[in-house]
C-alpha cells in the first residue's frame, strides 16, 4: 500500500492508523500545491480531488477520504482494536465521531488557513470550533479515549485537528481535558513515529 500524504494536513490520522495497526506501507509525500508527488509524478492522476490522504491499495485500486480510510485500515487487522465491529453500535458511535470530527470540526479549519477569508469571517469560524471542541471535551469526561477505554481512529484524527489550533490562535488551554489528552495520544509510539517520518521526508 501507499499513503498519499501531506506534513502537517489530515493525512496524519490515517499515517496514525497504518502505524498502529502494524501494517506494512510506503509513504508518499504530496506537494498540494503543486499537485505532484515527491518523485515528480502528476497526482492528479492518482486522486482527482487533488487533496491527501489517499491511500493505494495493492492492486492499484486508490481509496480517499480520511474516515473511510481509516476504517479501512481498522478492518484489515482487526485485532489492533482500532475500530469496533462492523454492524455493532459501538461501531456507529466511531462512525458519529468521524463524521463529527471531519464536517464540524476538520472543515471549519478551512476558512482559517486560506488568505483570501474576509477578516470579519474569522472570529464567527473561531466561536464556531469553539463551541464544536468544547463538546468533545465534555465527552471525554474521564474517558481516557473518546470510546472509553481503547483507542480508536476516532482518537488518531482528533488528534491530528486539534493540532491544528496553535495555527490559528485557538488556546487550548480552556480544555484541559483536551489538553491532557493530547499529550497523551502524543506519547504512543506509532503517533510519536508518524510525526517523526513526516518532519524528516
Amino acid at each position: 500500500m501507499k499513503l498519499y500524504y501531506a506534513p502537517g494536513a489530515c493525512s496524519l490520522s490515517p499515517h496514525i492508523a497504518l502505524n498502529e495497526a502494524g501494517l506494512s506501507y510506503e509513504l508518499v509525500r504530496v506537494d498540494t500545491k503543486t499537485k505532484k508527488t515527491e518523485t515528480g509524478a502528476d497526482y492528479l492522476a492518482i486522486n482527482p480531488k487533488g487533496y491527501v490522504p489517499a491511500l493505494q491499495l495493492d492492486d492499484g485500486s486508490v481509496l480517499t477520504e480520511g474516515p473511510a480510510i481509516v476504517q479501512y485500515v481498522a478492518d484489515l487487522k482487526p485485532e489492533a482494536k482500532l475500530a469496533p465491529a462492523n454492524g455493532t453500535l459501538a461501531r456507529y458511535r466511531l462512525q458519529e465521531l468521524l463524521g463529527y470530527i471531519n464536517s464540524e470540526i476538520h472543515k471549519n479549519f478551512s476558512p482559517l488557513f486560506k488568505p483570501d477569508t474576509p477578516a470579519d469571517y474569522k472570529p464567527i469560524v473561531l466561536a464556531s470550533l469553539n463551541m464544536r471542541i468544547g463538546l468533545l471535551a465534555d465527552q471525554l469526561q474521564d474517558k481516557p479515549f473518546l470510546l472509553g477505554d481503547q483507542f480508536s481512529v476516532a482518537d488518531a484524527y482528533l488528534f491530528t485537528v486539534l493540532g491544528w489550533t496553535k495555527h490559528v490562535g485557538i488556546d487550548m488551554s480552556q480544555w484541559p481535558k483536551l489538553v491532557d489528552y493530547q499529550a497523551r495520544i502524543a506519547t504512543r509510539p506509532a503517533v510519536h513515529a508518524a510525526l517523526q517520518a513526516e518532519r524528516a521526508k
